[in-house]
C-alpha cells in the first residue's frame, strides 16, 4: 500500500508534492513539470476548499493520481486523476483545462467528470442510462473508466468519514458496478480490493469473521503451505525450471460467495488459501501442471486452462485443485506476462516506461468493448439495456465451442436459442432442437462450461414468445422481439406497454402536484379550493381544439369538472376518464386512441 495513497496526516502541497516524486521516482523531469503544473493549478482553484469530512478538498484528487500511478499509468492519466472532478469547482472553465494541459487531458476530465455527475443509485431507467453513456464513453479512452475506477476505491478506502446508510448504499454501487467492470477490463488487484471493502461497509460482522478465520487458518497452515512448496520447489528444480512460488488468503468476498454458495459458515471452509507460480513460459506452465499432478491427486472438475482458452478481459492462468495431506489446495500457474496482465488487465497497456512513447490500447482485445460495440448498434431501451449491462457485460460467463473448435463465449445461464443467434440470426430463427457433447438437450437448458454444441434446424421453424423469456442474450432477445413484432399479430409488448403505464403515471403524478397548488394557492385567499377550482371551467370539454363535443363520463372514475382527465373514442362517442383512472391505463392499445382534451375555460 503506497503511504500517500491512504496517508491524510500530511496536508501542506508542498510536502505532498515532494512525497509524491520520492514514492514515484521513475518518471521523466519533463513529466514531473507537467504534474507540478496541473498540481499548482488544482491547489490555486481549491484553496480554502474542504471536503465534508473537514479535510482539504486537494487529499482526494492527490490519492486518486497516487493510485493510477502505483498502476504504472502515463502522465496524462495520472494528472487526468488530479484534475478528474476540477469542473466542479467553481471558476473552472473547460477552455482554461483544453488550454493548459490539451485536448487529451481535457476530454478525459471532461467525459470522468460527466460520470461523477451521474446518480448511479437513482432510478432504474435514470441509472441505465447514466451507465450506458459512461460505457460508451469508454469506447473512445478506456483511460475515463481508469480515473474513475481509481476515483472509486480511493473513496472506498476512505468510507469510514460518512455515515452508514450512507455506506452501504456506497458499497451496493461498488459491488453492482464498478467491482464487475473492473473484472471486465482484467484489474483483479482493484476488483478484489473493491469486493472486499463493499463487504466490509455493506456486512461489517461477517467481513470481521471471515479477517478472524483468515488470520487463524493462515497460523494453522504456514507448515503445511510451506511444505507444498518446498515440494513444487524441489520437483521444478530437477527439471531445470527456475518458479516463484507465493501464498495467498483467498480475498474476503470471495470466502463470503463460497460460504453463501455451500452454505456453511466460514469456519467450515478449508481452500481459504492457495498458491500462485509465476514461470517464464507456456510450456513451462504445463509441464509445472504435470509436476503439481504428480505430486497431488487433482480434484475432478477443477482443471481449468485459461492459457489455451483466455477470458474475455485477457487473463491467462492454469487452475488446478489438488488433494494435499487430505486438504483441497487451490493453485494457479501462470508466466510472469500473464501474471502482469492479470493485476493491470487493460491498464498495462499504458504502463509507464521512461524515454518510451506509450501505446494506445487496443479495446478490441478485449470481449467488452466488442459487445459495448454491438449494443451502441442496438436500438435498445433503457430497460432492457439496464438487463443486458447488468446480465450479459457485468455477470459470470461461460465458454463453448462449435463443431468446428471455434469458442463462443455467452453470460452464464445461456441456453442453445443463445448459442445458436451468436453464431448466425438465421440459424437462430430455425431453431428446433440442439446437442452438448453428442447428446440431445433441451434447447431452453443452460448450456455448461466446455460443452461442444450443434445446432438442429428446420426450415418451418420461426421465433416464439416463449423463447423471448428464456434467452439471456441481448441478440437474441432483440432479434426473437423484432421478429415477433413483424410477423405475429397476437404478440403484446409487455414491456413497452409496462413503460407507458410508468410515464403515464409520472405524467399523472405531474399534474396532481400541479393542480394541489393551485388549490393551496386559492384557499390561502380564502376561497374554497373546490368550488373555485370548478368555476373556472364551463363544463364542456375541448377535443383537439375543437369545441361544443358531445362525451360521456366514464362510471369508473367519475371525473368531475376541473380534475385532470384523459378522452378517447368509442363506437358510442367521446369517453372521458380521470386522468389517475386504472381502468383507462389498461385499455388495450390505449396510447394509439387517445385524444388531447382539456376543460372549457369561461
Amino acid at each position: 500500500m503506497i503511504d500517500i495513497a491512504t496517508n491524510n496526516s500530511e496536508t501542506d502541497p508542498k510536502i505532498l508534492l515532494e512525497t509524491f516524486f520520492k514514492t514515484f521516482d521513475s518518471f521523466s523531469e519533463e513529466d514531473k513539470a507537467l504534474f507540478t503544473k496541473a498540481w499548482d493549478f488544482l491547489c490555486t482553484k481549491t484553496e480554502g476548499i474542504s471536503r465534508a469530512c473537514g479535510l482539504p478538498y486537494i487529499l482526494h484528487p492527490m490519492r486518486v493520481a497516487a493510485i493510477l500511478a502505483q498502476g504504472k499509468l502515463d502522465m496524462d492519466c495520472v494528472i487526468c486523476g488530479l484534475l478528474h472532478a476540477i469542473f466542479e469547482v467553481d471558476g473552472v472553465s473547460e477552455e482554461e483545462v483544453k488550454s493548459q494541459f490539451g485536448e487529451t487531458v481535457f476530454k478525459i476530465v471532461r467525459d470522468t467528470s460527466k460520470i461523477t455527475g451521474m446518480k448511479i443509485n437513482a432510478s432504474t431507467i435514470q441509472q441505465a442510462d447514466a451507465i450506458r453513456k459512461m460505457l460508451f464513453a469508454m469506447i473512445d479512452d478506456v483511460r475515463v473508466i481508469l480515473v474513475k475506477l481509481a476515483d472509486r476505491l480511493d473513496r472506498m478506502r476512505n468510507l469510514k468519514s460518512i455515515d452508514e446508510k450512507k455506506q452501504r448504499l456506497v458499497a451496493s454501487e461498488v459491488i453492482d458496478i464498478w467491482a464487475p467492470l473492473a473484472d471486465r477490463l482484467g484489474m483483479q488487484s482493484v476488483k478484489s480490493e473493491l469486493e472486499d471493502l463493499s463487504l466490509k461497509y455493506s456486512n461489517p460482522d461477517v467481513f470481521q469473521q471471515i479477517k478472524a478465520i483468515v488470520a487463524q487458518k493462515k497460523d494453522e497452515r504456514a507448515a503445511y503451505l510451506e511444505k507444498a512448496v518446498n515440494a513444487i520447489y524441489k520437483s521444478a528444480e530437477k527439471l531445470g525450471i527456475s518458479v516463484q512460488i507465493s501464498s495467498r488468503a483467498k480475498h474476503f468476498y470471495s470466502i463470503y460467495k463460497k460460504m453463501q454458495k455451500r452454505n456453511v459458515p466460514a469456519s467450515s471452509l478449508y481452500d481459504l488459501l492457495a498458491l500462485r507460480v509465476i514461470c517464464e513460459t507456456n510450456a513451462e506452465c504445463y509441464t509445472l501442471i504435470g509436476i503439481v499432478h504428480g505430486l497431488w491427486k487433482p480434484m475432478d472438475g477443477r482443471f481449468k486452462d485459461y492459457i489455451a482458452m483466455p477470458k474475455s478481459n485477457g487473463y491467462q492462468s492454469l487452475h488446478t485443485t489438488v488433494v494435499c495431506e487430505g486438504k483441497p489446495l487451490e493453485i494457479q500457474i501462470r508466466t510472469r506476462d500473464m501474471h502482469n496482465m492479470a493485476e493491470h488487465g487493460v491498464a498495462s497497456h499504458w504502463l509507464y516506461k521512461k524515454g518510451m512513447n506509450h501505446d494506445k490500447v487496443d479495446v478490441a482485445s478485449l470481449g467488452i468493448f466488442n459487445q459495448l460495440q454491438n449494443l451502441k448498434k442496438e436500438d435498445l431501451s433503457n430497460e432492457t439495456f439496464f438487463s443486458e449491462l447488468k446480465g450479459e457485460l457485468l455477470g459470470d460467463e461461460i465458454y463453448v465451442f462449435t463443431p468446428k473448435g471455434d469458442v463462443i463465449q455467452l453470460p452464464q445461464g445461456s441456453c442453445a436459442i443463445d448459442f445458436a443467434y451468436r453464431v448466425h440470426s438465421g440459424v437462430g430463427e430455425k431453431i428446433v432442437g440442439a446437442k452438448a457433447d453428442g447428446k440431445i438437450i433441451p434447447i431452453t437448458a443452460p448450456l455448461q462450461n466446455t460443452q461442444i454444441i450443434e445446432i438442429i434446424t428446420n426450415p418451418q421453424a420461426h421465433p416464439t414468445e416463449n423463447q423471448l423469456k428464456i434467452v439471456k442474450t441481448s441478440k437474441a432477445r432483440q432479434k426473437i422481439h423484432s421478429w415477433l413484432l413483424a410477423n405475429d399479430p397476437t404478440f403484446e409488448d409487455k414491456a413497452a406497454a409496462e413503460q407507458r403505464a410508468k410515464d403515464l403515471d409520472a405524467q399523472n403524478e405531474r399534474s396532481r402536484a400541479i393542480q394541489e397548488e393551485k388549490r393551496k394557492h386559492r384557499s390561502s385567499k380564502g376561497m374554497n379550493p373546490e368550488l373555485a377550482e370548478k368555476s373556472r371551467y364551463t363544463g364542456k370539454i375541448i377535443v383537439e381544439n375543437t369545441k361544443n363535443v358531445t362525451y360521456t363520463l366514464a362510471g369508473c372514475c367519475n371525473p368531475s369538472v376541473g380534475d385532470p382527465i384523459v378522452a378517447y373514442m368509442t363506437k358510442r362517442g367521446l369517453k372521458v376518464h380521470k386522468a389517475t383512472c386504472l381502468t383507462f391505463q389498461r385499455i388495450e392499445n390505449i396510447e394509439n386512441r387517445m385524444l388531447e382534451v382539456e376543460w372549457e375555460k369561461k
